[in-house]
């Protein structure tokens, strides 16, 4: 197995030429990326005859399909209204997945809002079990569930609240964004030996299955005192981190996880840099 490799919705040079996303597989395949995240973050608004048409055509494209579900999902609150109304969001999002073929939605973790951060955790945990509970019942369980590290310090979502999360069930996955923790730490997931403390971790604490084929998003984020601010451009030379890095502990670790670039505007041209960066990072170890 290898990495998997692709942007995260579609980038303004795929919109300058197309209005549908139905045309993005074909031309994800021909740039030479490998997989394709549909974006729900704002709600779940794809029809299933588009969601399928989609779907047809990145199966026909040989690209695999994943769907971020909305960002208003609060998986730290207890109201017990919203608990349904997070269940009912993330079963939403499975249909979409399912009707696109795609196996995997990202759910991000919830703010604290003047909670402990146990406290939110406890929520966490409830409200992914009632979420997988409703999965199975609607014989969805076959899509996971990826529980993705946040940007913003006064949120839940470091690289151990994340696979703190997952342990507790093997159904689901980390969601690791090294964008989001470099912004969280203040720089510091930059360097391999910063991204190799964390493969580490998601080795020993969730195993070997989970910690060669994890979720991954990319990119180079800005950051402050609160940690993320907004997302970059490879372009950028000030904020990190650099993937090549992670590309050199890929292909030594022989990891294949599913790398999603978020970059704003340009994600599947730097997704496609970072394929080349891994396959270079192939050919160097080869030597």
């Amino acid at each position: 197995m290898t990495p998997l490799f692709g942007p995260a919705g579609n980038c303004d040079s795929f919109t300058k030429q197309y209005k549908s996303s139905v045309h993005a597989p074909a031309w994800l395949r021909d740039m030479g990326l490998d997989c394709y995240e549909y974006q729900c973050g704002r709600g779940v608004n794809v029809g299933k005859d588009t969601a399928r048409a989609i779907g047809l055509a990145a199966k026909e494209a040989g690209i695999v399909m994943s769907l971020h579900a909305p960002y208003f999902i609060n998986l730290s609150g207890d109201d017990p209204q919203r608990v349904e109304k997070n269940v009912e969001y993330i079963l939403q999002a499975a249909r979409a997945c399912a009707w696109l073929g795609g196996d995997r939605i990202v759910v991000h973790c919830g703010g604290l809002s003047g909670m402990e951060r146990e406290t939110a955790m406890a929520h966490t945990l409830y409200n992914l079990r009632e979420a997988l509970r409703a999965l199975e019942q609607e014989k969805l369980d076959h899509i996971r569930l990826c529980v993705e590290t946040m940007g913003k310090i006064n949120v839940l979502g470091d690289g151990g609240e994340v696979c703190r999360i997952c342990q507790s069930d093997e159904r689901l996955l980390p969601c690791i964004d090294f964008g989001h923790l470099n912004a969280r730490t203040g720089g510091h997931m930059s360097t391999e030996e910063e991204m190799a403390a964390l493969l580490d971790l998601l080795w020993n604490t969730l195993g070997e299955a989970r910690a060669r084929a994890f979720h991954a998003h990319f990119s180079k984020i800005e950051y402050g005192k609160g940690g993320e601010v907004r997302h970059l451009t490879f372009d950028d030379a000030v904020f990190g981190p650099e993937f090549i890095p992670l590309a050199r502990l890929l292909t030594k670790r022989r990891l294949a996880p599913r790398i999603i670039c978020e970059s704003a505007g340009t994600q599947a041209e730097d997704a496609l840099l970072m394929k080349q960066q891994f396959e270079q990072a192939i050919q160097e170890e080869q030597l």
